[in-house]
């Protein structure tokens, strides 16, 4: 009588090596896991459209006479800063996602599945992209429709679409690595609030530096919120001929230099959170 012996698999054959075309297509399939949950949960989509709006509305019409002589003025020179800050502010729903993830074991269940290890985190930030680009396109609707016109053209404007783009996705480093140290949700949001306003209104965002006392405009000038600030209002509006004290000339040096803050947070916080994440999980 012949006996059967069960054989069991290897370890290559439980887990086998995800090459790269197949943990790219697996985390387009995560991103979209995060951004179809909008669509069961409409609400979702509060938080990156009424925060905004209000401050875009309030903004311009309670404080835009004072400081700009004119609601009109004010809102051309505002609307590209308050854009910057909320892509800040939207960026830290990638580490309050996240640490939800963790904190339930969501997490865990996605990398016990045969996929790529970095999936899951890069599906989470792909999805953040997308919201990031909602975002960016309803604040420009909403600008349009109060009187804030493009002074330049179609290229220049989706160049400093992609340039914030670009920031949001280094910037999201910094919300993972909070997200994956924080114990709860709430932490990830006091840290947004309790770390981002500061460095959000110690800027040029609501009001021109020059309006400042001389001891903050050079910690003012020196921010990467106020360099981004002046590059994507470059290329929205272009050069302003009324000659006010906003008025900026080109956009290739803040540009550079936002791509240059970009690319030093993402080399900090990157490994940091890569690292952080591996000890947590």
């Amino acid at each position: 009588m012949t006996t059967l012996t069960a054989t069991r698999p290897t370890p290559a054959e439980l887990s086998p090596r995800v090459g790269i075309g197949e943990g790219v297509r697996q985390t387009m399939t995560l991103a979209w896991r995060t951004i179809v949950q909008v669509r069961h949960n409409p609400w979702e989509l509060g938080d990156f459209s009424i925060q905004p709006i209000m401050f875009v509305l309030l903004f311009t019409y309670v404080f835009g006479g004072a400081i700009a002589g004119s609601t009109s003025e004010y809102l051309t020179f505002a609307l590209p800063g308050i854009i910057v800050m909320n892509m800040l502010f939207i960026t830290m729903y990638v580490g309050t996602g996240l640490n939800i993830d963790l904190t339930k074991g969501v997490f865990d269940r996605l990398r016990s599945l045969p996929i790529a290890r970095w999936a899951p985190m890069a599906g989470r930030i792909i999805a953040d992209q997308v919201k990031q680009a909602w975002s960016i396109f309803l604040l420009l609707a909403i600008g349009m429709i109060l009187g804030f016109r493009i002074g330049t053209d179609i290229w220049s404007l989706l160049a400093a679409v992609g340039l914030m783009l670009v920031f949001a996705l280094a910037f999201s480093w910094v919300s993972v690595l909070v997200g994956v140290v924080a114990k709860d949700p709430e932490k990830v949001q006091l840290f947004g609030f309790t770390a981002l306003f500061p460095v959000t209104f110690v800027s040029n965002v609501f009001a021109p530096t020059s309006t400042m006392p001389g001891w903050l405009q050079p910690i003012v000038e020196a921010n990467p919120v106020t360099i981004l600030s002046d590059a994507c209002r470059a290329l929205m509006v272009g050069d302003d001929t009324a000659g006010t004290e906003w008025h900026v000339a080109s956009a290739a040096t803040p540009a550079v230099q936002s791509l240059i803050w970009a690319a030093a947070i993402a080399a900090v916080f990157a490994p940091l959170s890569v690292r952080a994440l591996r000890r947590r999980v």
